[in-house]
């Protein structure tokens, strides 16, 4: 059974760091890509960033030299770093993963506020 589960959101000032994680069971995690995907207040699901087996990391424009996607193949766990964050920025984060099926965890929130 595919098992995700985040951890690490709060509430940070803009311009501020935040750091995800994600740990992750049931799958063959390190031949598998991962993803982060969110949703803000009243909008749909918004992909952030993915991870794939070999190290190839790709990024939303809206996040492109700000977060920063990485894995840990020993650990089964994936992180998102994020830096300089804005208010834009506040939404649920969700680890997501799909194979024939989709699958998400129960989500970390994010707040950017002063």
């Amino acid at each position: 059974e595919v098992h995700l589960m985040e951890s690490g959101g709060d509430l940070v000032q803009p311009g501020g760091s935040l750091r995800l994680s994600c740990a992750a069971s049931g799958f063959n995690f390190r031949k598998s890509w991962l993803s982060w995907v969110r949703q803000a207040p009243g909008q749909g699901l918004e992909w952030v960033a993915s991870s794939g087996a070999y190290g190839r990391r790709m990024y939303a424009d809206s996040v492109k030299g700000r977060f920063t996607i990485s894995r840990d193949n020993a650990k089964n766990t994936v992180s998102l770093q994020m830096n300089t964050l804005k208010p834009e920025d506040t939404a649920i984060y969700y680890c997501y993963y799909k194979h024939h099926a989709e699958y998400r965890g129960q989500g970390t929130q994010v707040t950017v506020s002063s």
